[in-house]
């Protein structure tokens, strides 16, 4: 694949409606081809072996093989960028996928007419186009069944924490490849942290919720969707909802609190990593713990330097993991990283905190 030639794409949807319907969006872009379409994972696996995809358009529920033994078997043999095409209603199905290896999802709206699908057709040309800056390796045994519980799994019922002031604030911040990246960082950290995280994930609303109950199902920590005033205590994460920013402040009186509101003018992504992050800084300057991981772009940059002004420190994941290395890479080339490390090396620096 050349930075000039058109990005080949393979259509898997076992309805016939939708996959005109995503040709048609696809052929309006001249960086575009599709190069053929599957009704199933079976016939999608010998397409791919036979056209070599440089990128795959993918529902999940399918007859005779679906979206996730597809992407098992996709992702040991032949790694490609997948771009899960899923309905809002599917929302944990859409997570597994990513666990699986898909590289990111487009929320179809549960009623697919017409008006509907134009206002998916950017971020489905945005998302597929994407795979010419992506790194995609063969999944490892670990993490090819998402499902399995793992030793930092929390119990389904947990007592209520009390609110204790966190010795240090971290600050992630992530966007394409990074729900896989982050489910992979909590699963290490241990029960007793005497730290809280702060997540700004780029994410559709009505997925973030779901994303924060998925964490803390998989983390010894408490993780849930942030709410305005929600107040930050050791062994506690949040994730800042989609279609909002979030801050962290340190009132005259009380405790670490989080805000979370609308965006404004000068957000340019959203939820915007940013404004996180410069607010962590100012809220526990030397406490402040930033890591930028995967994504497309440069948001975290200016947060990071404003950790680095104040004392604190910032993790660039290295381009060795990172499945867009855009965001990490933009940090490093700024001098706002104290630190470079791959994706496992950062849970396990952070867990021995």
């Amino acid at each position: 694949m050349t930075s000039s030639s058109p990005l080949r794409v393979l259509i898997v949807d076992d309805s016939v409606f939708n996959r005109r319907s995503i040709t048609e969006i696809l052929n309006t872009s001249t960086e575009v081809e599709v190069v053929g379409k599957a009704a199933d994972g079976e016939e999608a696996l010998r397409l791919v072996s036979m056209l070599r995809p440089d990128v795959i358009t993918l529902d999940l529920e399918m007859p005779r093989m679906d979206g996730f033994t597809f992407l098992r078997i996709l992702m040991t043999k032949m790694p490609t960028p997948v771009i899960v095409v899923s309905s809002y209603s599917q929302k944990e199905n859409v997570f597994k996928a990513l666990e699986l290896g898909a590289l990111d999802f487009v929320a179809k709206p549960d009623r697919y007419a017409d008006p509907d699908l134009a206002a998916i057709r950017d971020e489905l040309l945005r998302k597929v186009t994407l795979a010419r800056a992506v790194r995609i390796a063969p999944m490892p045994l670990a993490r090819r069944m998402p499902d399995l519980p793992t030793q930092a799994a929390a119990p389904e019922a947990r007592p209520p924490a009390l609110a204790i002031a966190p010795k240090q604030v971290i600050a992630i911040a992530s966007s394409t490849g990074g729900p896989s990246a982050l489910m992979e960082i909590f699963s290490r950290l241990p029960e007793n942290a005497k730290f809280a995280v702060v997540i700004a994930q780029h994410m559709p609303d009505k997925f973030t919720r779901t994303f924060a109950e998925r964490l803390d199902r998989r983390s010894a920590l408490r993780v849930a969707e942030a709410q305005d005033y929600d107040v930050l205590s050791e062994g506690l994460g949040f994730v800042c909802p989609g279609r909002h920013c979030m801050e962290l402040e340190m009132p005259p009186k009380g405790p670490l609190r989080l805000r979370v509101h609308p965006p404004d003018e000068r957000d340019r992504y959203v939820p915007s990593a940013d404004r996180l992050l410069t607010s962590v800084a100012y809220a526990v300057g030397k406490k402040a713990i930033g890591v930028i991981l995967t994504g497309m772009g440069d948001d975290g940059v200016q947060g990071a330097r404003a950790i680095i002004d104040a004392g604190g420190m910032v993790i660039a994941e290295s381009e060795t993991t990172a499945v867009v290395y855009g965001m990490p890479g933009a940090a490093v080339r700024a001098g706002v990283t104290s630190l470079t490390l791959p994706l496992t090396d950062i849970g396990e620096w952070i867990a021995r905190l």
